[in-house]
Formats: structure tokens, C-alpha cells, sequence
């Protein structure tokens, strides 16, 4: 199967497994995510999905970050999505909770962290499919860089990021600094993250988390 996630005729249900994979970087990078150590910030590698990086792709300049303010819709035109964004902590076993599956066409912010817009990573978590449907996340994995991603925040400002980065990272490969590490020191930057790889039956849960990267290029109001 490729990096690209499909569902079966019957669905695939995401478990609670695929988010443990976020755990231990989350945890210990989450402490920093406020005020990052520019000393650690590089940029990211590992496994590319879709298309990844153009070597000649050009990217606008970043624009300067937004004060606070909690995110409520996120608008991908390239994929079709346009859903809420509910605020959401860590689940029992320190993993950021996405929204129950009966809410499956929303994102989860993870609010203890950097808001959308503001000067740091913010992270937003989607699921993938359901036992019987896709869900908002579904086509994440086919974003690439220039693509956009528009937030609608609590202040009235929609803040739009551009796509600079789409990677798979594998269980064995998880790297926190790579998912959760701000590109560059001092950007407002976003992360998209829900499950890739294949799916596994034995422990029914993927074996990879699709991670796309952007920064903020343009607000409204």
C-alpha cells in the first residue's frame, strides 16, 4: 500500500494506538512549545508522502505571528475541508485526544500549546477513516508544499499558511524534534497530523503518522 491512507469497503477504525505514537515526543517537547530553543530548530526530514518537496518549489515569505487566539474553523481547499476545530488536551495515556468518532469531520486543537497563528507550532489532529466512513483527514497525505491552509481564529482573523512540508514517520523512525520542532525560530507554524503507513491488523492501529508542516503567510480579517 502506499503512504496515501485508503479505507476498505468495510472501513478501518483508528485506535487510540495510532495517537500513542505522539506520546513521549509531546510530553517532553510540549514543555518548550511556547518558547522553542532555537538551538535545536532544523529543518525536518525523513519519509516524504504524496509528492513531498519540490526541489524548485517557491514559497512565499513567512508573515509576521498573531497574538493568541483560539482557532474555530480550518478551511483546506486543496482536499475539500472545511471543519471545526475544537480545543482538546492529552487522553489518559499522555497522547494529544482527538474528537470522538461520532464527531469524526472535526480537528482537534491541541490547546495547551502554541494557538494558530501566534509565534510558535500549533498542532491540529484529524482522524483518517472511521469503522465505515473516511474522515476529515482523509486526504492529508496528498497536500504539498504551496498548497494553502486557512484558520479561522476567535479574534475575527483568518490566519492562511502555506504547505512547506509533508512527511510519514514510522513508529521505529518517530522522531519528536521532526513532528512537533518549529522549522524555523520565530515563524507562526502549523502541523496537520493524523495516521499513515498501512494498517495493522494485529494491533489494529497504523503504523505511521502523516505529519504536514506549514507556516503563516498572509492574515485577514
Amino acid at each position: 500500500m502506499s503512504d496515501r491512507i485508503r479505507a476498505s469497503g468495510t472501513g478501518r477504525l483508528l485506535t487510540g494506538t495510532a495517537w500513542a505514537l505522539l506520546l513521549l515526543g509531546l510530553w517532553l517537547w510540549g514543555r518548550q512549545m511556547a518558547d522553542p530553543d532555537p538551538g535545536i530548530s532544523s529543518p525536518t526530514t525523513g519519509d516524504v508522502a504524496a509528492v513531498g518537496r519540490p526541489p524548485d518549489a517557491e514559497l512565499p515569505p513567512p508573515a509576521p505571528p498573531l497574538g493568541n487566539a483560539g482557532p474555530r474553523r480550518i478551511d483546506i481547499p486543496g482536499i475539500g475541508v472545511q471543519a471545526p476545530v475544537v480545543a482538546r488536551g492529552l487522553d489518559r495515556d499522555g497522547a494529544v485526544d482527538p474528537p470522538p468518532f461520532d464527531q469524526a469531520g472535526a480537528v482537534g486543537w491541541w490547546s495547551a500549546g502554541a494557538t494558530p497563528g501566534a509565534v510558535g507550532t500549533a498542532v491540529l489532529v484529524g482522524h483518517v477513516d472511521t469503522e465505515t466512513r473516511p474522515a476529515v483527514f482523509y486526504k492529508v497525505s496528498t497536500l504539498t508544499p504551496g498548497e494553502r491552509v486557512r484558520v479561522a481564529r476567535e479574534d475575527g482573523k483568518v490566519a492562511e499558511f502555506t504547505v512547506d512540508d509533508v512527511q510519514v514517520l514510522t513508529r521505529d523512525r518517530f522522531d519528536a524534534q521532526q513532528a512537533y520542532g518549529p522549522h524555523r525560530s520565530g515563524r507562526a507554524e502549523l502541523r496537520l497530523i493524523t495516521c499513515g503507513g498501512t494498517f495493522d491488523h494485529r494491533t489494529r492501529s497504523y503504523t505511521a503518522n502523516v505529519i504536514v508542516s506549514a507556516y503563516l503567510t498572509h492574515t485577514t480579517t
